[in-house]
C-alpha cells in the first residue's frame, strides 16, 4: 500500500525540479496527479514519462482565471482533489536600487497571489464536502502544502522581490490553517534551502525563461553556489527527490496533526542562501 493510495493531487510547476520529483513520488505512493507547467509541451512530456495516472493543465497561472481552471481540470479528471502543492515559481533577481516595479510584482504574482487563488478555488469543493462529512461524524483530512524558502524566512541579498513573496506565503499558510482547520484542511509550508534545480544552477548552465517578451536569466553565479554549499552543515545542496520527501509527508495521514507550520528543509542551514 502507498501513503497516498486513492488520493488525487494538484502539484503546480510539476514538470521540472522539485515539483517533478514530488509528482513522481506521489504517483509511486498511489496518487493521481495533475501535472502543471507554463509550457504545455514540457508538461505533456513529463506526464508521459511518469508511470501512473496523470492529467495535464498548462498555462500561465498568473492569469486571472487560471487557478479556477486548474482546480476544475483536476476535479474533471479525478472526480475530487485531496491535496494541493503550491510549488510553481521562478526567480528574477536584482539589487533593490535597480529593481523595477514589474520585477517586484512578478514575484508577488507567482509566489503569493497564485497560491491564494488556487486555495480560494478549492473552497467550494472542500468546505461543502467537509460540512457533509462532519454531519456524518467523519473526519476526512485534506492537505495544502505551500512551497516557501529560507529567502522568505531569513531574507537574501539580491532577492527583495522573491524574499517578500515567499515571506507572504507564511502569512497565507498560517491564516488558512486558522480558517480551515475546522474543515480538517491541514495547511503547512516548507521553507527550502539550497535545492539543485535550474533556479540554483550555475548561470552559464541554467538557461532563461521568457515572460511577456522579456528574457529572464535563471541560476546564480558559481562563486555564490560554492559559498552556499559551505554554509550548509550537511555540506551539500539537496537533490529534488530529497525535497520531495517532506512534501509527501505533509500530504500523508502521518501529518494530520501538523498544522499551520513552516518547516525548514535546509540541511541545517538557518541563514539566507549566501549569508
Amino acid at each position: 500500500m502507498g501513503l497516498l493510495d486513492g488520493k488525487a493531487a494538484i502539484i503546480t510547476g510539476s514538470a521540472r525540479g522539485i515539483g517533478r520529483a514530488a509528482a513522481e513520488l506521489f504517483v509511486a505512493e498511489g496518487a493521481k496527479v495533475l501535472i502543471n507547467d507554463i509550457d504545455g509541451d514540457v508538461a505533456e512530456q513529463a506526464a508521459s514519462e511518469i508511470d501512473g495516472e496523470t492529467a495535464v493543465f498548462s498555462g500561465d497561472l498568473t492569469e486571472p482565471d487560471a487557478a479556477d481552471e486548474l482546480v476544475a481540470a483536476a476535479v474533471d479528471a479525478f472526480g475530487a482533489v485531496d491535496c494541493v502543492v503550491n510549488n510553481a515559481g521562478y526567480t528574477w533577481d536584482g539589487v533593490v536600487h535597480r529593481m523595477t516595479d514589474e520585477q517586484f510584482q512578478a514575484m508577488l504574482d507567482i509566489h503569493t497571489i497564485v497560491p491564494f487563488r488556487v486555495i480560494r478555488a478549492l473552497a467550494p469543493h472542500w468546505r461543502e464536502a467537509a460540512k457533509a462529512e462532519q454531519a456524518e461524524g467523519r473526519e476526512v483530512f485534506r492537505k495544502i502544502v505551500n512551497i516557501s524558502s529560507v529567502s522568505g524566512t531569513m531574507g537574501n541579498a539580491g532577492q527583495a522581490n522573491y524574499s517578500a513573496a515567499k515571506a507572504g506565503v507564511t502569512g497565507l499558510t498560517k491564516t488558512i490553517a486558522k480558517e480551515w482547520g475546522q474543515f480538517k484542511v491541514n495547511c503547512n509550508a516548507i521553507a527550502f534551502g539550497f535545492v539543485e534545480t535550474r533556479l540554483t544552477a550555475a548561470k552559464e548552465n541554467a538557461g532563461e525563461i521568457e515572460r511577456e517578451g522579456e528574457k529572464i536569466e535563471l541560476g546564480i553565479p558559481e562563486q555564490m553556489r560554492q559559498m552556499a554549499s559551505m554554509m550548509i552543515p550537511l555540506g551539500r545542496p539537496a537533490q529534488p527527490h530529497e525535497a520531495a520527501g517532506p512534501v509527501l509527508l505533509l500530504c500523508s495521514d502521518y501529518a494530520n496533526y501538523i498544522h499551520g507550520q513552516v518547516i525548514n528543509v535546509t540541511g541545517g542551514q538557518f541563514t539566507g542562501m549566501y549569508s
